[in-house]
């Protein structure tokens, strides 16, 4: 990873991870639980699916690097960081996930989810600062997107805590959510 795309996912992370903090600050248990819909995520299930997600993805990584590097993929996945700082953020068309990072109320208080995001997060800023391994030469596939090399996923991880930042805020814009 050359120095700049470093300084780029690490600008991601720690942004993401900043505006989550704010916008979940101060919220009671209540108001992290509320949905506006019954088909519709809470704040809680918006931040329980970032650590499934961030968590699997870290893992993955771990053993993926273990395998042999695969430099002729690179031409598949060229020009998706664009895509991923794009369109992975924005909220303009619903996504559904697999089922194994859907939230299921994993954490019964919403401090203790928080810590493990944070925890999470800075085993992914930490992983993103140490590594020296040719990250574009590994890939596994996303759900949508079709195969990532590593760094792309890096970028992923803050551009879809991005993502659903943005979702937590529009669940506590809901005429409906519970206020102080």
């Amino acid at each position: 990873m050359q120095t700049e795309e470093r300084e780029l996912a690490l600008r991601h992370l720690s942004a993401s991870c900043e505006r989550l903090l704010q916008a979940v600050a101060g919220l009671a248990d209540g108001q992290c639980g509320f949905r506006p819909a019954e088909d519709r995520w809470s704040v809680a299930d918006c931040v329980e699916h970032l650590v499934i997600v961030e968590n699997f993805v870290l893992h993955t990584m771990h053993r993926v690097l273990q395998g042999p590097a695969d430099a002729a993929k690179q031409a598949e996945v060229r020009g998706k960081e664009q895509i991923i700082l794009e369109k992975v953020p924005a909220r303009n068309t619903r996504v559904k996930g697999p089922a194994e990072v859907m939230p299921t109320r994993r954490w019964p208080e919403f401090a203790g989810l928080l810590r493990e995001f944070e925890a999470t997060r800075a085993r992914s800023v930490q992983f993103a600062t140490e590594t020296q391994a040719k990250l574009h030469h590994y890939f596994f596939p996303h759900p949508i997107l079709g195969d990532l090399d590593c760094y792309q996923w890096i970028l992923f991880l803050g551009t879809h805590c991005e993502r659903h930042v943005r979702q937590l805020e529009e669940v506590q814009a809901d005429p409906a959510f519970p206020r102080g």
